[in-house]
């Protein structure tokens, strides 16, 4: 796969990545059940290479299938540098309340108290999951990454949520998305990582140093 500088991305390194994804978002699952004792399923990581002013419109038809959506940002910084955006059904906040134990609203709870815990809780779960994912792959790929801090959204369309403009439209980015679902909750979400251009060639040399040390 060609991006705009006539760098390549080929099939071998997209296979190595892959695996280092599998890794990240296991370590993120096993993570998350430790905090709340349930069940993570994640699908097979899935990566692309695209141009970045085609990222929203991808997202977009990624989630297709919600309607109306909750959303986790928190961006990294490091050579391994981009955005991370955890989505969710517009009210999964809600649903993972009684799965914290500090989370446990009453049924008395005014509608902003329950936006703020459903906001809270939903920063929380984001923590998690972005935090050790893009960690492990910071970590695997020889480098240390410092966060932003999350910022969340409740219940509305994804076409006033997910952002325009993430990167250069002259520039690619690597996406690498998985679907996750948490079992007792019937609630399922995506979980993106949108690397920055810049970050690319980092990656292709990290890749490298990363297999050299099984030959």
């Amino acid at each position: 796969m060609t991006i705009d500088d006539g760098k390549i991305i080929t099939d071998e390194e997209i296979d190595i990545l892959q695996e280092i994804m599998n890794i990240a978002f296991g370590t993120a699952a096993a993570e998350l059940a430790e905090v709340i004792n349930i069940f993570v399923e994640l699908s097979v990581p899935y990566i692309r290479l695209i141009p970045a002013d085609e990222l929203p419109e991808y997202i977009r038809q990624e989630i297709h299938d919600v309607s109306m959506i909750s959303m986790v940002e928190q961006n990294f910084w490091g050579k391994f540098k981009g955005s991370a955006f955890l989505i969710f059904p517009a009210d999964a906040g809600r649903v993972f309340i009684s799965l914290f134990e500090e989370g446990v609203a009453s049924e008395d709870e005014g509608a902003d108290s329950m936006d703020i815990l459903a906001k809270e809780t939903l920063i929380e779960v984001g923590n998690i999951l972005i935090g050790a994912c893009v960690g492990k792959v910071s970590e695997l790929l020889g480098d240390n990454v410092t966060y932003s801090p999350p910022s969340v959204v409740l219940g509305n369309h994804p076409n006033d949520e997910i952002p325009q403009g993430l990167f250069d439209p002259a520039n690619s980015a690597i996406v690498l998305r998985t679907v996750f679902c948490f079992q007792e909750r019937d609630v399922s979400g995506f979980l993106f990582l949108v690397t920055s251009h810049e970050s690319v060639q980092w990656i292709r040399e990290s890749l490298a140093t990363f297999m050299a040390q099984y030959e």
